[in-house]
């Protein structure tokens, strides 16, 4: 059985965010003796000029075949393609016939206009959640998340993480065998969880600066102890005041979301590829009281510690 995917383009989208997955499916579809025919997509067709300058030539979006997913990607297009009638007019049809939708990125404005996604879940780019939530408070926008399946719609974060999407969405055509081996084709990992947190790239880099990039590293290692805002200032020698501006600025988050990250990176890690019991692992990392633990897991992941254990064990 082939299945005829569909990538729907418009001016100023972001090229990664189409040619990751093209890759993912086009390696997948003769991995499975020609599983997918894949087919680029606009409203008005003919060449469309990414952000880059770089121009993907398209067809027209209501001369596809049948589709059984389509895929929206994101871009800084996608503030006004948001607002085009004919998208949201051919995204609407496609919601009546095809298996699945799906975006990458800001790709998620446009399903959202289009009313897709009232009453769902979804994810975004990080940068851009708020802004979805704001705009559309009917989506239950959660900014964590890599991406969310709810219902027949699926959602992803920026850029790269539309390669993770579509890992996904082939194992869910063909099985994990065949999702494994387009990663390993590919050279990227199979497969960060879906509700694994955005955040871990954005918290290795330290926003830049080497002294606050050295600060995470040393927290990492003594996330059991009381990380207080005193004492992380100590160890870069700064006031607590300036400190707390100065690293938000950076890092784009305050100390104390930053350490609580920290904690649900390294509890998710140990919950993922260890067998200690959730209350030890808790203490281990600071948070102490399983419970607490628990509802930072639920904020930050859609679960509890003991579904994801759960869902990792039967992967």
């Amino acid at each position: 059985m082939t299945r005829r995917i569909g990538i729907l383009l418009y001016p100023d989208f972001q090229i990664l965010d189409a040619t990751g997955p093209i890759a993912a499916f086009e390696i997948a579809g003769r991995l499975a003796g020609g599983g997918y025919e894949l087919s680029v997509l606009s409203v008005g067709g003919g060449l469309i000029v990414s952000s880059s300058g770089v121009a993907l030539a398209s067809m027209l979006g209501q001369d596809a075949d049948m589709l059984d997913t389509l895929v929206v990607v994101g871009g800084q297009g996608s503030s006004q393609a948001m607002h085009c009638p004919k998208t949201r007019a051919f995204l609407q049809a496609q919601s009546q016939t095809a298996r699945r939708l799906s975006s990458v990125c800001s790709g998620a404005f446009l399903l959202a206009a289009a009313g897709l996604l009232d009453g769902r879940r979804a994810t975004t780019h990080w940068r851009r959640a708020e802004e979805l939530a704001r705009l559309f408070p009917r989506v239950a926008v959660e900014p964590d998340a890599i991406h969310i399946r709810d219902g027949t719609v699926w959602t992803s974060a920026g850029i790269t993480a539309g390669i993770d999407l579509a890992l996904t969405l082939i194992a869910e055509d063909w099985g994990a065998p065949i999702a494994k081996r387009v990663a390993q084709e590919m050279v990227v990992y199979y497969r960060r969880p879906g509700g694994q947190s955005q955040f871990s790239a954005l918290l290795d880099m330290g926003g830049g600066d080497r002294r606050f990039a050295d600060l995470l590293g040393w927290m990492r290692g003594h996330l059991g102890t009381r990380l207080t805002i005193e004492t992380m200032a100590a160890q870069v020698a700064m006031s607590p005041r300036h400190f707390s501006r100065a690293f938000t600025s950076s890092v784009g988050m305050s100390p104390a979301r930053a350490v609580e990250r920290l904690r649900l990176e390294a509890a998710r890690e140990r919950i993922e590829h260890s067998s200690a019991p959730i209350e030890v692992i808790a203490a281990a990392v600071g948070f102490h009281d399983p419970e607490r633990m628990r509802r930072a897991f639920l904020r930050a992941f859609g679960q509890p510690p003991q579904a994801m254990r759960r869902r990792v064990r039967t992967e």
